[in-house]
């Protein structure tokens, strides 16, 4: 995958990492552009899950369902998008750091224009993650270090 790449560490376990993570309902805590995430399959998630999430993409905002294609507890993750004109690609990790107590998460991210979402690709959507995703991390830090030890 290329596109974006990022890593941070954290101060926490990788089970705690991965319960927040994992969980679509802190979504739109720790990344600036979700609007809102909800699972749209009964039961835990699972490859094959579906997930639709509702992002700010530039003045807009833009549903999107994305499907596990990896899901690795509390090691790995994986989710493609399967509509709209912006198709996000998404690998995630979680490494132990010092026997377990800490965490290093790293994520890429890449993305597929259909029709419009070709445009909306160079114009609007890389500029604003190329933005947005070392804020992501911060949040994600913040929030896992101190709101919900």
């Amino acid at each position: 995958m290329s596109g974006f790449r990022e890593s941070i560490d954290v101060d926490r376990s990788p089970d705690d990492v991965w319960a927040y993570l994992i969980d679509p309902s802190h979504l739109p805590e720790w990344q600036a552009s979700a609007v809102s995430a909800e699972l749209l399959d009964p039961g835990p998630p699972h490859v094959g899950s579906r997930l639709r999430v509702t992002r700010h993409v530039g003045r807009r905002e833009m549903p999107m369902t994305m499907e596990y294609t990896e899901y690795d507890p509390p090691h790995a993750w994986g989710l493609q998008g399967v509509d709209g004109p912006v198709r996000g690609h998404v690998h995630g990790e979680i490494t132990p750091l010092e026997g377990g107590h800490r965490s290093r998460v790293t994520m890429e991210l890449d993305f597929e224009g259909r029709g419009i979402g070709k445009v909306l690709l160079p114009l609007v959507v890389r500029p604003q993650v190329r933005k947005e995703l070392p804020l992501n991390e911060r949040l994600l830090k913040s929030r896992l270090e101190h709101e919900t030890a």
